[in-house]
């Protein structure tokens, strides 16, 4: 079955899919020895190369979902260069994860990180109706 080359990279672990298509652009993503257009599609006997190194299909990784009480401090962000208080550096998991939503820096409760962009996607989406309930902090 074919899969877009952004969502590939995502489900192995190398980058996210905005990164994927960053890459793309960039010229550093390689299929059969061909640059892709965005949106191209990956087959099962493809040959993806990124950066000069080659993905192995073999590298797909299972579903990761974790729980986590995020404590007051810690940034909701997989971007490394932003803060560094981050909720990735804090977890130090040793595969790619992401967070589910986001808590505000001052708040703190819990929040679930994944590896699975799908799941994301249902939950976050707006079709989905989903709501939030603000939680009122204490006077401090």
């Amino acid at each position: 079955m074919a899969t877009r080359i952004n969502k590939y990279l995502s489900e192995v672990g190398y980058c996210s899919r905005r990164r994927a298509d960053k890459l793309i652009e960039e010229g550093k993503v390689f299929i059969n020895g061909k640059i892709p257009e965005i949106g191209a599609k990956v087959e099962d006997d493809d040959e993806v190369v990124v950066e000069g190194q080659r993905i192995e299909k073999s590298k797909k990784q299972k579903n990761i979902y974790l729980a986590f009480n995020k404590p007051v401090g810690i940034v909701c962000t997989t971007d490394r260069r932003v803060e560094p208080d981050n909720i990735i550096d804090f977890i130090k998991y040793p595969k790619r994860i992401f967070p589910i939503g986001r808590l505000d820096k001052h708040s703190k409760g819990l929040i679930f990180l994944t590896n699975d962009g799908d799941i994301v996607n249902k939950i976050l989406r707006r079709s989905e109706e989903h709501t939030s309930e603000p939680q009122s902090q204490p006077d401090l």
